[in-house]
C-alpha cells in the first residue's frame, strides 16, 4: 500500500492506494494479469479506521463517485480522486464501510455529461439478480484440498484420462417442494460430488458461474466477470463446492467467455461515456448474432483485465481448467457477418490478428503461472495448431473440441441402419485428423438445445434400438481418441432437450431401460480410467490402429487402442446394424485368450444379450493382416471392448 500526500475530505480519505509505480507501469504497458489484488474494492486500515479503498478504470470519466446503501444512493457524498500518473484509474478510502456493503460507481463523463451507475468490474461479489449492484466482500477460505493441488498436475496431464461431465449449475436437480427451486453451491457440493464420483467422471466442467443478470443466458452474457452468480450463495459457498470435488478426486472446469458482453447499462458497454471495454466501430465491437459487443484485444487496459480475470479463477477459486468458449468468434473478423459489414486487418485478411496475439498470450500466462491446469478451446473451424505452443506457432491452448468429429457423429446415429453403409466415411474420417489437435470429443449442451432436441431423441429406430444406438454412440465415443465430454442429462437417455428452467428428468431411471444406460456409462467410465491404452496415447496416432474399416457393406469397424506399453492393447468391434453377426473373424496381433471387458449388448444394460460368453482364444488363423484372429459374435447396434490375457502380465 503506498501513501502519497494523504489529504481527507469529510467523507473520503484521499491519497491511499494500492497501486506502485511498477503496477502502473505493468497496467499502461499490458502487462499487469494480477489486477484484482489492486482495482475494485479491497478492505483495509487506514489511520486507525477501518474501510474500503475503491479503485476503478474511467479514463474519460470527469467525475467519479461511490454510491450504495451505506450514504442513501447519495451521488455527490464519496467522490474518488483521479490518480496523477495518467492511468485513468480513480480512488479514494472510504472509513466505515466493510463487507457487505452494497455499492455502485456513479460515472460522470467528459462526453456531454453523460452520467450513469455502473456495478463495479472488479466485484468479488454481486446482489442476486434482477438487482444490479455490486457487494464488498473478503475471499478469504480456508482450504482443505491440498492433497489435490499437490498432485493435480498428473491428474491433468494429455496423457490422463479425461472424463468430464458438463453441468449447468441451476438446472441440475431442483427441489420441487420449494417452488422448484435450484440447489444452492453448499447443496450441490454433496449431491454433485456423491453423483460424479458414481458414476466415475473425472473432471465436471460448470457453465459460465460468473454474475449474469439474464438466467436465459446460461452464464454466457456475463457483466460480473470476477463474481460468482449469487443465485446459489456467497463465493465461499462456491469454494466448498469446488473444495469438496477436490476432496473426493474430482477436477474443475470453468466455463470462460472473454469473447464478448452484454449490452446490460450496469455492466463494461459504454463503461465512462466511451467505447473503453469494446470496439468503438460496431463493425469490430458489436457481435450481430449474440446482440453483444466484442472486446477491444488490442487495448493493453482490456488485455490486463481479461487475463486477470482467468488468473484470479485459476488462483483464488483453485479451478483445474479454463473451457474457453466462442474462439472461433474471436479468430475470425467475419464471423457471424455479412460482405460489407467487417473491416479487414492489415494485410487486408479475415483474421483478428489483435485476439490471436491476446490468445496466445493468456495461454502463455496461464501456462507460466498454473503449469498444472489446462486451457480448452471451443473452436469449430479448420484453424491450425489451437492446441499446439505459441511459441511454435500454435495459439497455446492445452486442448480443443473435435466439433467436427461431433457433427459427422451425430448425423450418422440420426440414420436409420439401412442407410449406414452410404455413410461410412462420416465415422472412419474422424481418424485422418484425430492427432491434429489435442481434441476433447464433446456431446455438450450446445447438441440438446434450440429444438435439436435430447441425445436419445436423436437416434434412430423404434425404442429398443435408440436405447442401442445410444449405447453404441457412447461406447464408440470412449472407443475413440480423444478425451470425453457428456452434457448432464445424455447419461440418463433424458428423453426432452435440456430446459435450464427444469430439473433433469431423474424420473425416467424408472424405466428399464434408462437404468440400463446410466449403467453403461457408469462402466464405461471405470474401464476408461483403468485401462491405460483408452488415454494415455490419445493425441499420437502411435495409440491407435486400424484393424478394419473397409466393411462399409455391413456398417462394421474395428481398431485398436494402445498405451505406452507395448502389451497395453484394447480391441474394439462396433456392429453399426440391428442385424447380429456369427462367426465374424477380427484380426488380433497376438495369440491367448482375449477377455471381452464390456459388451454394450450384455443384459445388464438392457440389451439383447448377444456376446461372446466372457471372451474368446485367438486362433492362428489370419486375418485383417495379423497371424491370429477371433472368431466372434457381434451383437445387434453394439460395440464390443477385447483385452489380450498377456496385458496383465
Amino acid at each position: 500500500m503506498t501513501h502519497k500526500k494523504i489529504k481527507k475530505t469529510e467523507n473520503v480519505i484521499y491519497g491511499v492506494s494500492l497501486l506502485t509505480e511498477h503496477d502502473i507501469y505493468l497496467f499502461k504497458e499490458g502487462n499487469h494479469f494480477k489486477l484484482f489484488d489492486k482495482l475494485g474494492a479491497h478492505q483495509m486500515s487506514v489511520r486507525k479506521k477501518q474501510g474500503t479503498l475503491f479503485a476503478v478504470w474511467a479514463p474519460n470519466a470527469m467525475k467519479v463517485s461511490v454510491t450504495g446503501d451505506f450514504n442513501g444512493w447519495n451521488r455527490e457524498s464519496h467522490q474518488l480522486s483521479a490518480r496523477w500518473d495518467g492511468s485513468g484509474i480513480w480512488e479514494g478510502f472510504i472509513p466505515d464501510v466493510g463487507p457487505g456493503t452494497v455499492y455502485k460507481y456513479c460515472i460522470t463523463s467528459r462526453q456531454n455529461n453523460y452520467q450513469v451507475e455502473k456495478s463495479d468490474p472488479f466485484a468479488f461479489h454481486c446482489e442476486t439478480p434482477p438487482k444490479t449492484a455490486s457487494v464488498i466482500w473478503d475471499l478469504g477460505y480456508d482450504w482443505n484440498d491440498n492433497e489435490w493441488m499437490d498432485t493435480r498436475r498428473s491428474r491433468n496431464a494429455l496423457d490422463a484420462p479425461f472424463s468430464i461431465y458438463e453441468v449447468h449449475l441451476g438446472s441440475w436437480r431442483r427441489v420441487p417442494e420449494e417452488g422448484n427451486r435450484p440447489l444452492t453451491y453448499r447443496e450441490m457440493a454433496h449431491f454433485l460430488t456423491g453423483y460424479v464420483k458414481e458414476m466415475g467422471f473425472t473432471h465436471v466442467e460448470l457453465l459460465p458461474v460468473m454474475e449474469h443478470p439474464f438466467y436465459g443466458s446460461w452464464g454466457y452474457q456475463i457483466t460480473g466477470f470476477f463474481a460468482t452468480t449469487s443465485r446459489y450463495g456467497t463465493p465461499q459457498d462456491f469454494m466448498y463446492m469446488i473444495d469438496h470435488l477436490h476432496r473426493n478426486g474430482i477436477g474443475v472446469i470453468l466455463d470462460w467467455v472473454p469473447s464478448h458482453f452484454p449490452d446490460d447499462e450496469h455492466g463494461l458497454i459504454f463503461f465512462d461515456g466511451t467505447h473503453l471495454f469494446e470496439h468503438q466501430d460496431p463493425k469490430k465491437g458489436f457481435h450481430p448474432e449474440w446482440k453483444s459487443y466484442i472486446f477491444n484485444y488490442g487495448r493493453n487496459e482490456v488485455k490486463n483485465f481479461l487475463i486477470s480475470n482467468a488468473l484470479f479463477w485459476l488462483g483464488k477459486y483453485h479451478i483445474d481448467g479454463l473451457r474457453v468458449d466462442a474462439v472461433a468468434s474471436m479468430l475470425y473478423l467475419d464471423y457471424g457477418r455479412k460482405d460489407g459489414e467487417w473491416i479487414p486487418n492489415e494485410y487486408g485478411g479475415n483474421e483478428n490478428i489483435e485476439a490471436i496475439r491476446f490468445l496466445k498470450r493468456f495461454n502463455e500466462m496461464v501456462y507460466e503461472n498454473f503449469p498444472d491446469v489446462q486451457t480448452i478451446a471451443e473452436e469449430s473451424t479448420a484453424w491450425p495448431m489451437v492446441s499446439r505452443p505459441s511459441y511454435v506457432g500454435g495459439l497455446g491452448f492445452g486442448m480443443k473440441w473435435n466439433m467436427g468429429w461431433m457433427h459427422d457423429t451425430l448425423d450418422y446415429f440420426s440414420n436409420d441402419p439401412v442407410f449406414r453403409k452410404y455413410r461410412h466415411n462420416q465415422l472412419t474420417f474422424s481418424i485422418w485428423y484425430a492427432f491434429s489437435e489435442n481434441f476433447v470429443l464433446p456431446l455438450s449442451h450446445d447438441e440438446v438445445v434450440h429444438g435439436k432436441g435430447s441425445l436419445y431423441g436423436k437416434m434412430s429406430g423404434d425404442e429398443w434400438q435408440k436405447h442401442a444406438n445410444l449405447r453404441l454412440l457412447f461406447g464408440y465415443m470412449y472407443g475413440h481418441p480423444g478425451k470425453k465430454l457428456f452434457f448432464m442429462g445424455g447419461e440418463l437417455a433424458q428423453w426432452k432437450e435440456w430446459n435450464h428452467e427444469e430439473s433433469l428428468e431423474w424420473h425416467v431411471l424408472d424405466y428399464p431401460y434408462h437404468q440400463g444406460i446410466q449403467r453403461w456409462v457408469k462402466d464405461l467410465n471405470n474401464l476408461y480410467k483403468n485401462e491405460p491404452a483408452l488415454f494415455e496415447l490419445d493425441f499420437s496416432n502411435e495409440g491407435f490402429e486400424w484393424v478394419d474399416f473397409h466393411n462399409w457393406e455391413q456398417s462394421i469397424i474395428s481398431f485398436m487402442r494402445k498405451g505406452k506399453k507395448s502389451n497395453n492393447l484394447i480391441l474394439v468391434v462396433c456392429n453399426l446394424t440391428p442385424v447380429p453377426r456369427y462367426n465374424y473373424r477380427i484380426g488380433v496381433p497376438i495369440g491367448g485368450f482375449w477377455k471381452e471387458i464390456l459388451n454394450s449388448d450384455a443384459t445388464l444394460y438392457r440389451g439383447s444379450g448377444h456376446g461372446n460368453a466372457g471372451g474368446l482364444q485367438a486362433s492362428p488363423i489370419p486375418a485383417h493382416g495379423r497371424y491370429y484372429s477371433l472368431s466372434m459374435t457381434l451383437p445387434p447396434l453394439g460395440i464390443l471392448f477385447f483385452k489380450n490375457e498377456r496385458n496383465n502380465e
